[in-house]
């Protein structure tokens, strides 16, 4: 898929996510999400394949762990 093409995909996925909607037309075809985290699923993949696309490399993510006595 080309960068365009995902850039496309991904505003409508956004604005269907934004509107409320769990489900997409694009290019004649119709998908539905089953639930909210399945479309977010969806942005961050695209998202995610986009970075890729432009940068070369995929964002990475730091974990770390924090812990308080609750004084």
């Amino acid at each position: 898929m080309d960068l365009e093409r995902m850039r496309a995909l991904l505003a409508a996925l956004q604005e269907a996510r934004y509107a409320g909607v769990r489900s997409v037309s694009y290019d004649g075809k119709t998908i539905a999400y089953g639930s909210d985290a399945e479309l977010a699923a969806a942005i961050s993949d695209l998202e995610t394949r986009i970075v890729t696309v432009t940068s070369g490399t995929p964002r990475r993510r730091r974990w770390g762990t924090v812990a308080a006595k609750g004084l």
